[in-house]
């Protein structure tokens, strides 16, 4: 659909649709439902097993006459047939809806970790779109004001009233924003490429995201027991307690093989015996002689120390994170203050008030060149701090598995 003009979206408007649309969303839902399709699989009884054996196509002499089956046939067929039923001892048939109970938790907390990465990277790509447009916007304003230069210059020039060297210094500074911005643009349409195919939005544009309200940092305050947070609510950390009861759930199981299964039998028998009719019941039953199922059970212990050892490692790392990414915020926020206390070095007025300087000759043209470009990387710098700052809240964000701000 072509969005109408003017329409705008905000982060949330994006994040709406990219959870209502997003298809790789649809794709992973297919996986949960697969799963409560191989409970109710794992419910069901074996079906039995019907034998029928023994049926003769003719008869000799030696048979022995029998009442018919079927009006005036059957008196010379002989004919056997078995069922049987297996019947599974030790709970294995529950233990089993069990595992595939706990493979449910485990593909729901894969959809909601796919959901938490595409979110983290929508939000990212959204930041940084905010970024190169404000960067843009400022890179725009100073090409302007070369531009002009660059005319005014190469009159003069031609004119002979300056050097060519002082219009090329123009020229080649022209140049290396004109590059910048091609740049930007590069970089703006792998992300709005990105941003398009998150949301399904085919036909957004740059010019439509709200990015003002957007990149107004307002620094956060992180709950004290943020910690505690993540070691309950961190998606990966569920995954692998998940993990741990699947691979108990499975010791279980495997003790439980070590008891045999039993086999109910009826065989129905017609001229066979020494009864024409003979009904009979068996049970039959492995003998665990050779096979105790000691290596799956053994391999079953192994994988639950394996899964308790990798859990701890991952807290481990997440504590380890979660303090590199709270430095790094708080250095974020530090810089951010630092530049909002010196906001009036980097305000455009001031670069125009170099451009009038050097109209008055009052500086010269390479000082205000070596401004002009101080000036830019400033910008560009902020900018980046800026983006720094959400990316790695955003993080923080994902590490906890929540919105903190909820």
């Amino acid at each position: 659909m072509i969005p109408l003009h003017g329409q705008t979206y905000s982060l949330q408007d994006l994040e709406t649709r990219f959870l209502t649309n997003n298809l790789q969303l649809i794709a992973a839902k297919f996986q949960v439902n697969k799963v409560d399709a191989l409970i109710i699989q794992e419910k069901l009884w074996p079906n039995p097993t019907l034998n029928i054996d023994n049926i003769n196509l003719w008869s000799n002499e030696s048979f022995e006459r029998m009442p018919n089956l079927i009006g005036n046939y059957g008196s010379r067929q002989q004919i056997n047939i078995d069922l049987e039923q297996l019947i599974e001892t030790a709970g294995k048939r529950k233990k089993r809806i069990a595992i595939r109970t706990l493979e449910k938790n485990a593909a729901h907390l894969e959809f909601e970790e796919i959901i938490r990465q595409l979110k983290f990277d929508l939000r990212s790509n959204f930041y940084s779109l905010c970024r190169i447009q404000l960067q843009e916007t400022q890179l725009k304003e100073m090409l302007e004001l070369f531009k002009q230069l660059d005319k005014q210059y190469k009159i003069q020039a031609d004119k002979k009233n300056i050097s060519q060297v002082n219009y090329y210094r123009i020229h080649m500074e022209l140049r290396g924003i004109q590059n910048e911005l091609i740049d930007l643009e590069e970089e703006k349409l792998e992300k709005i490429k990105y941003l398009r195919i998150l949301c399904t939005l085919p036909q957004l544009l740059p010019e439509q995201l709200e990015i003002n309200k957007s990149f107004d940092i307002s620094f956060k305050v992180l709950p004290s027991a943020l910690k505690d947070d993540i070691l309950r609510d961190n998606i990966s950390l569920k995954s692998l307690h998940n993990e741990i009861n699947i691979s108990e759930q499975q010791y279980v199981l495997e003790k439980a093989q070590q008891i045999p299964n039993l086999n109910m039998l009826i065989n129905y028998e017609r001229g066979g015996n020494v009864m024409n009719n003979f009904i009979g019941f068996g049970l039959g039953i492995d003998l665990p002689l050779f096979n105790r199922n000691k290596g799956n059970i053994q391999a079953a212990k192994l994988q639950i120390e394996q899964n308790q050892k990798v859990l701890r490692l991952r807290k481990d790392e997440l504590m380890n994170e979660f303090d590199r990414l709270a430095s790094l915020l708080n250095l974020y926020e530090n810089h951010i203050k630092q530049w909002r206390e010196d906001s009036g070095i980097i305000q455009n007025e001031i670069l125009d008030n170099y451009a009038k300087h050097l109209e008055d000759k009052q500086i010269t043209l390479l000082e205000f060149i070596d401004f002009s470009q101080s000036y830019r990387e400033a910008k560009k710098i902020l900018f980046a701090v800026k983006e720094n700052y959400l990316n790695t809240y955003e993080h923080l964000q994902y590490l906890v598995g929540k919105d903190l701000s909820k």
